[in-house]
C-alpha cells in the first residue's frame, strides 16, 4: 500500500461531511485548505492540513508525518535467530558478535549489563583486550540507531538498552 493510500486526502471545507465520516472510522486524513479559508480546528491526532497551493513535496511530507505519528511509539525490539534485530516493521542485520552483545542486553532489558557479562556472552574465555568490547559497542550503536534504539553507557557499571 502506498503512503497516499493509507491517508485520505480531502479538500477543506468542501468535504467537511466526508471528514467526519473518516474521523469516525479512525482513518488518517490530510486536509487541503483553500487559500482564503481559515485553518480547520483539529479534531484528533489522525489529521493534519496544508494550505493550497501546496507543492507535491509538502503534501508528501504531511502524509508521511501522519503515518509516522500513527504508529505505536513503543514497538517491541526482537532479535531473531538469523541476527536480524526487529523493531516494528523495521529491521537491521547484525554480525554474529554484535548479535551476541544485543542478546545479552535484551535479556536484561531495563537493567544495567556489566562489561564482564557482555565479554562473557561473546568471548567465554575472555576478551582479547579491553578495547575490543568498546569497538564492537560503537559499531552496534551505529547499526541500531536507525531503529530508534540506543545503548547508554552507565559509568563504571556497564551498559543499558534504551529505546528512544
Amino acid at each position: 500500500m502506498s503512503a497516499e493510500a493509507a491517508v485520505s486526502i480531502l479538500r477543506w471545507p468542501q468535504e467537511e461531511g466526508r471528514r467526519s465520516l473518516l474521523a469516525a472510522a479512525g482513518r488518517l486524513r490530510l486536509l487541503l485548505v483553500e487559500p482564503a479559508t481559515p485553518a480547520p480546528a483539529a479534531i484528533d491526532s489522525q489529521e493534519d492540513w496544508v494550505r493550497l497551493p501546496a507543492s507535491e513535496e509538502d503534501v508528501e511530507a504531511r502524509v508521511l508525518g501522519l503515518i509516522h505519528r500513527s504508529r505505536p511509539t513503543e514497538a517491541r525490539i526482537v532479535l531473531d535467530d538469523c541476527g536480524l534485530l526487529h523493531r516494528g516493521d523495521d529491521w537491521v542485520a547484525l554480525p554474529e558478535t554484535e548479535a551476541a552483545l544485543m542478546a545479552a542486553l535484551l535479556a536484561a532489558a531495563g537493567s544495567v549489563v556489566g562489561r564482564n557479562v557482555l565479554v562473557e556472552a561473546v568471548w567465554p574465555g575472555g576478551s582479547p583486550n579491553r578495547n575490543v568490547l568498546d569497538v564492537h559497542m560503537v559499531r552496534l550503536r551505529r547499526r541500531i540507531a536507525e531503529l530508534g534504539v540506543e545503548i547508554r553507557t552507565v559509568r563504571s557499571r556497564g551498559y543499558a538498552l534504551s529505546p528512544h
